[in-house]
């Protein structure tokens, strides 16, 4: 069974699943590794951004995927704070009209990756 956007254990099971299992969720998923370079690329987040994996995978999300979320809400929230798990509401503004959003950050000290779940909000 997939996950929700909200269950409690999803960090466990992105962790357990390969990349491509990603892409049968209903919501965007951003896998980052420790430097923030993109290691996953849902198929759902890329319908929302209009950026292709092979665009994004192995790029720096905060300095060039995605650098409207390159501030204290998103970005330093990762680099500073050991573990994460918040929901916020947030307007996705690069390459696109304003796109609201609910993000889930997602970070553990003893996960391998960290990720950022996408949710489109109704307008």
């Amino acid at each position: 069974m997939l996950p929700a956007f909200s269950d409690a254990d999803i960090l466990e099971w992105l962790e357990a699943a390969a990349p491509e299992d990603f892409d049968h969720l209903a919501f965007g998923v951003i896998g980052l590794a420790a430097d923030f370079h993109v290691v996953a690329y849902s198929k759902a987040e890329a319908a929302v951004s209009g950026l292709t994996p092979a665009r994004v995978i192995g790029r720096h999300f905060f300095a060039s995927v995605a650098p409207c979320t390159n501030n204290y809400m998103v970005a330093q929230r990762f680099e500073l704070e050991p573990e994460l798990d918040v929901v916020i509401d947030y307007v996705f503004t690069l390459r696109m009209a304003p796109t609201p959003v609910r993000l889930r950050l997602l970070k553990r000290p003893t996960a391998r990756h960290m990720y950022l779940l996408v949710e489109p909000r109704p307008t």
